[in-house]
């Protein structure tokens, strides 16, 4: 009987060591490495940050969940504001995987700088400038030399200094040898998305903004007074930047955005597409 209850509890031990091991190894499972059951895109995901010119904010922001579904394995950080702005964030070493402008201008000053890998620059879109006024104006404006007016008392621009759209707005008023007469009666505005509030609330007489962002205008808010001639194509050229340590999958976004999906996406918003 002694004999028997010894082995009776050498089995025991055994049974509860086999047990302990399997509780450890479900344990380091739930804890440790991903199981076989967890998806890839929760194993391998990797993180861009996209800086872009603030007047691609709806566009780009609708590519967003496409991309992502097609890449389960990127997700996108979007960072919109005035070209100039981004760039000067680019020089200071913003960790930034692509970037996107509204003009030639400011890619340039990157490609001089060896910022941006040049070989993966494209041209993607175009656009077009817009004189705009509040619905609600009862001034009159048919076109630019109506602003010289002395009823005109505030005119909404981008600061030419840093926004795309108002060089583009400099550059078309100087021709047009009408920038000395108005350059008093300039609101200066941070980016495009800002000249375009300020005439949907009435704060100002007039503002220059592009074709798409008065396109998104709160519906009965403005109204399009006229296509503004400008002699520089208004054009968004798409690069690498230099430092980013997720080249690949920065690749992948701009392969998008030049892409076939990617140019729909912008003619919807209003763009011209320039696919290559």
């Amino acid at each position: 009987m002694k004999k028997e209850l010894i082995v009776l509890l050498v089995l025991l031990g055994v049974f509860l060591a086999i047990g302990c091991a399997e509780n450890g190894s479900e344990a380091t499972n739930e804890t440790g490495n991903p199981t076989a059951d967890t998806p890839v895109s929760e194993q391998e995901s990797e993180t861009i940050m996209v800086s872009a010119a603030a007047s691609l904010t709806e566009a780009f922001s609708d590519m967003e969940s496409q991309f992502e579904a097609e890449n389960p394995g990127v997700d996108v950080n979007f960072n919109f504001a005035a070209s100039g702005n981004l760039r000067t964030q680019i020089e200071n070493g913003a960790p930034v995987d692509v970037f996107a402008s509204a003009d030639q201008k400011n890619m340039n000053t990157l490609a001089g700088e060896n910022l941006i890998e040049n070989s993966t620059r494209k041209d993607f879109a175009q656009n077009s400038l817009v004189l705009i006024v509040p619905a609600s104006s009862t001034l009159n404006i048919t076109g630019i030399e109506d602003l010289t007016t002395p009823e005109v008392g505030r005119i909404a621009i981008g600061n030419p200094d840093s926004v795309p759209v108002g060089n583009y707005t400099r550059t078309a008023l100087t021709e047009a040898g009408t920038w000395d007469q108005l350059e008093n009666k300039f609101v200066l505005a941070e980016d495009v998305k800002a000249v375009l509030t300020y005439v949907e609330r009435g704060e100002v007489d007039a503002g220059f903004v592009y074709m798409t962002d008065a396109k998104t205008a709160a519906p009965g808010t403005i109204e399009i007074v006229t296509n503004v001639t400008v002699s520089t194509p208004i054009s968004y050229p798409i690069a690498l930047i230099s430092a980013s340590d997720n080249k690949e999958e920065a690749q992948e976004f701009v392969d998008f955005v030049t892409g076939e999906e990617g140019q729909e996406i912008l003619e919807e918003y209003g763009f011209t597409p320039l696919s290559e």
